[in-house]
C-alpha cells in the first residue's frame, strides 16, 4: 500500500488498532493524543498524511465513552486540516447506536446528533461492525460499510461447541434470540447453523419464584445458544440463561457482538447458568473480564482490516 494508506488511532482501543496494521504489514501513523492540564482533548497529527487515504480507527466505548467520542472528532478535524484525499472513521463499537429512535416524549434521537458531528467533523465514510439498528446507516450522507460478526461466531459455534456441527446443530442445538427486536439477527446464524430458532421475551408480570421471561419455541435437551449484539450490564443472559436451564436445555451459551460489561456484568456472568460468554475484542476487555473463565473473545480485527 505504500505511503498512499495510513492508519492512526485514537486512545479507546489501541490494541484493536495495532492488529489492524499488523495484518495490513503496515505500521500505524504518529498521532498524539491526550489531554491538556485542564481536561480538554489534546490531539497532533506528527507525520505528513497530505494525499493519502486516512483511516482513523477508534471504538467509542467504555467508561470514558465520551471523551473517545470527542477525541474521534477532534482528530477527523486535525486529519481534515492536513489534507488528506479521503478519511474514514473505523469504529468497532459505534457508541450511541441504540438511541436510534424516539422512544418517548420529548426524548432525543442521538444518534442521529452523533451522525451529524462526525459528517460535519469532515469524515468520508464510516466503517463499523454490527450497528444496533440497521436505521443508523441512514442517518448518514456518507457510506457506511456496518460489517457482520456472525461469521466468526458461527465458524466459533462449529469448531468449538461440541455437539453444533453439520448435521448435529440440527438435532442438538437451538438459536434462540432474548428479544423480539433481535430474531432478525438469531435467524441468520440459525438459517446457517440448519437449526431451529427460539424465542425469549419478558413476561408481562414478572414472577416472584423465577425467570421473568416467555420463551416461544422448543429447547428440551438441547444447546442453546442465545444470539444478541450488546451485553451491557448481562441481566438479559442471565435471566436467559435461568430460564432456558429451567425449561430443560442441556447447556446454554452467549454469543455477543459486542461486550460493553458495565456495572456488575462480569460477575453476573460468573455467577449465571451460562456455560460460556463469546464476545469479539470490538471493545478491549476489563482485568476482571479477561480472568473470568467463562469469557471468550473472538478476534475480529483481520475482518476489519
Amino acid at each position: 500500500m505504500g505511503d498512499r494508506v495510513k492508519l492512526i488511532c485514537g486512545s479507546s482501543h489501541p490494541a484493536f488498532a495495532q492488529i489492524i496494521a499488523d495484518h495490513l504489514c503496515m505500521p500505524l501513523g504518529r498521532a498524539e493524543v491526550g489531554k491538556f492540564s485542564n481536561g480538554e482533548t489534546s490531539v497532533t497529527i506528527t507525520e505528513s498524511i497530505r494525499g493519502t487515504d486516512l483511516y482513523i480507527i477508534q471504538s467509542v466505548c467504555g467508561p470514558a465513552l465520551n471523551d473517545a467520542l470527542m477525541e474521534l472528532l477532534i482528530m477527523i478535524d486535525a486529519a481534515r486540516r492536513a489534507s488528506p484525499t479521503r478519511i474514514a472513521a473505523v469504529i468497532p463499537y459505534f457508541g450511541y447506536a441504540r438511541q436510534n429512535s424516539k422512544e418517548r416524549s420529548r426524548s432525543p434521537i442521538a444518534c442521529k446528533l452523533v451522525a451529524n458531528l462526525l459528517m460535519r467533523a469532515g469524515v468520508d465514510r464510516i466503517i463499523t461492525m454490527d450497528l444496533a439498528a440497521s436505521q443508523v446507516q441512514g442517518f448518514f450522507d456518507i457510506p457506511v460499510d456496518n460489517l457482520y460478526a456472525e461469521t466468526q461466531i458461527v465458524k466459533y459455534i462449529e469448531r468449538k461447541i461440541e455437539g453444533i456441527s453439520g448435521a448435529g446443530a440440527r438435532v442438538n442445538g437451538v438459536v434462540v434470540s432474548p428479544s423480539v427486536e433481535g430474531v432478525k439477527r438469531a435467524k441468520i446464524i440459525a438459517d446457517k447453523l440448519e437449526c431451529d430458532l427460539a424465542i425469549l421475551h419478558e413476561g408481562v408480570q414478572a414472577s416472584k419464584e423465577g425467570p421473568s421471561m416467555v420463551l416461544v419455541g422448543e429447547v428440551k435437551d438441547k444447546i442453546a445458544l442465545v444470539i444478541g449484539d450488546i451485553a451491557d450490564t448481562c441481566h438479559t443472559l442471565e435471566l436467559a440463561a435461568e430460564t432456558l436451564m429451567a425449561r430443560g436445555a442441556s447447556k446454554v451459551y452467549g454469543l455477543v457482538s459486542h461486550a460493553v460489561l458495565s456495572a456488575n456484568a462480569v460477575e453476573r456472568v460468573k455467577n449465571s447458568q451460562l456455560t460460556e460468554l463469546v464476545v469479539t475484542n470490538s471493545i478491549p476487555l476489563s482485568e476482571e473480564a479477561l480472568a473470568c473463565p467463562k469469557i471468550h473473545a473472538l478476534n475480529v480485527a483481520p475482518m476489519m482490516a
